[in-house]
């Protein structure tokens, strides 16, 4: 489930393997033919800024997850994004799309059958 947080996403997934640890393990869910961290923060940014960041992220060597790249081309939701670690093992999405106000929580519209 995805909420706007103040104009900022926070993306909430139920992780089956959790169990009565309460210790997360590794889980990944499929999106776009990718294997999403579960859970993660992501953070939005304006294209530029997006495209500046996957570039100094790229050079500086860290091991991504799910490598830059645009997600669901051609539809509602299409974006640019990017997930990787930090030091503590969190997943974070950083994540950018052309019209941000239209598109973070557009959905595809509903179609009738006859």
């Amino acid at each position: 489930m995805d909420f706007n947080l103040y104009g900022h996403q926070f993306v909430c997934h139920l992780n089956p393997a959790l169990g009565r640890t309460g210790k997360l393990s590794s889980h990944y869910n499929p999106v776009d033919g990718q294997g999403v961290p579960v859970p993660h923060f992501g953070v939005v940014l304006r294209p530029r800024q997006w495209a500046e960041l996957a570039e100094r992220v790229q050079r500086s060597g860290v091991e991504f997850v799910v490598q830059p790249y645009t997600r669901f081309k051609g539809q509602t939701g299409e974006q640019s994004t990017m997930f990787f670690m930090d030091p503590s093992g969190n997943a974070l999405e950083f994540k950018s799309f052309q019209d941000i106000e239209a598109q973070l929580f557009a959905v595809e519209p509903k179609t009738t059958s006859a």
